[in-house]
């Protein structure tokens, strides 16, 4: 489970899970910010500790393998046929191009 997967890098770290976890969600390419919830001003110091660090591939891998889902169906059946339903070929006129208007 993922969130034995924080408590795990957490004591190894010296953090908290909470930051373990604030900071991998930092790391996926797709997120720019997170929203934080804090009860008190110990509880955003506490939080805000994990702003701004880096880390190890091992420290973001272990949570993604935790956290990784089988797909339903049909999509787990066509990865495996990838013979009766391949992936989709890139469009080769604008391989390489910038899309927008032509001088």
């Amino acid at each position: 489970m993922v969130v034995d997967t924080f408590d795990e890098i957490a004591k190894e770290l010296g953090r908290t899970p909470s930051q373990i976890a604030i900071n991998w969600v930092l790391q996926r390419p797709t997120v720019s910010s997170v929203i934080i919830g804090a009860r008190n001003e110990a509880q955003l110091r506490q939080k805000i500790g994990a702003v701004g660090r880096t880390s190890s591939d091992d420290h973001v891998a272990r949570p993604d393998a935790a956290s990784e889902t089988r797909p339903s169906y049909p999509y787990w059946h066509q990865r495996l046929n990838l013979r009766l339903d391949p992936p989709p070929m890139p469009d080769r006129t604008t391989e390489g191009k910038i899309a927008g208007p032509s001088a």
